[in-house]
């Protein structure tokens, strides 16, 4: 239908509005994301990381959930386990190799036959039992075979605050639950809970706000989460009980520590190791 000069000088301004409206509709649509999203400090899920700005060989395992050794001998590293920005760690074993199922039997192939010991001849002699020792024979998989070394070896813990409330546990079946978390006051002096050196300082890791992690011998590791101030740096060696960073928040939560342990890279309960109060 043809639109008359007057009609078409007043409908012109409505496409006008409603061409521009189209536009600004088409630029506001957000773009699909990107199949591969890296977190600054987030958990590791990957079986190879590249290594970013900041990172140390311990904070990496401590987010994969390995233990720095077996990292550094995936890839080669040795101490002081030097790392470098943009450097690519495998974070499985290369020597692991998928399991090939078993060759199938072709239908053409026959089974191999079947062989049947002989009966003994009926004038051979009757072998004797075995006497029973005088001695108590003991499984090989017996508890009282296996020597206990202890919780944490030769190393002699300290609650990291004095005083504080424990709000929460350790779980091992719960991710969000891998240490402690102990109420106190803002500012309250934190110390390590026993002497070692510290591997890491500083606020990368997600979840755990500024952290500390002291490497105490070859295989444990301890961290301090939520500080608001931290007073070492890394390569520091501290002494059992030094003063190392001041309580801080979990976001607008009350004052708190967010302690952990961990063995050989596995989180342990921290209160089966910890001396009672």
């Amino acid at each position: 239908m043809l639109l008359s000069p007057g009609r078409l000088s007043r409908s012109i301004p409505g496409l006008a509005c409603a061409a521009l409206v189209a536009t600004l509709l088409g630029c506001s649509t957000p773009s699909p994301a990107p199949v591969e999203i890296r977190g600054d400090r987030a958990p590791i899920r990957s079986t190879v990381y590249i290594v970013q700005t900041g990172d140390t060989l311990w904070s990496i395992a401590w987010r994969s959930g390995f233990d720095y050794r077996q990292l550094a001998a995936w890839n080669g590293l040795r101490s002081p386990y030097t790392i470098y920005p943009g450097q690519r760690l495998r974070l499985t074993s290369p020597h692991r190799t998928a399991s090939r199922p078993p060759p199938k039997r072709l239908a053409s192939e026959s089974p191999a036959p079947r062989t049947y010991p002989r009966p003994p001849p009926s004038h051979a002699p009757s072998k004797q039992a075995p006497q029973p020792s005088s001695k108590p024979q003991v499984p090989a998989s017996s508890p009282a075979a296996t020597v206990s070394s202890g919780a944490s070896g030769s190393l002699h813990w300290r609650w990291p605050i004095d005083g504080g409330v424990v709000v929460q546990g350790f779980s091992a079946g719960d991710a969000t639950r891998k240490g402690m978390k102990i109420r106190g006051d803002l500012g309250q002096p934190i110390v390590a809970a026993e002497a070692g050196r510290v591997v890491y300082s500083g606020s990368g890791l997600i979840g755990y706000g500024r952290l500390i992690i002291i490497k105490h011998n070859k295989d444990y590791l301890s961290a301090y989460g939520y500080n608001r101030k931290i007073l070492v740096q890394e390569n520091d060696q501290v002494a059992r009980g030094q003063h190392i960073a001041d309580m801080g928040r979990n976001g607008g939560g009350p004052p708190m520590l967010h302690f952990e342990i961990r063995r050989r890279g596995k989180p342990v309960d921290p209160a089966k190791v910890l001396p009672s109060r």
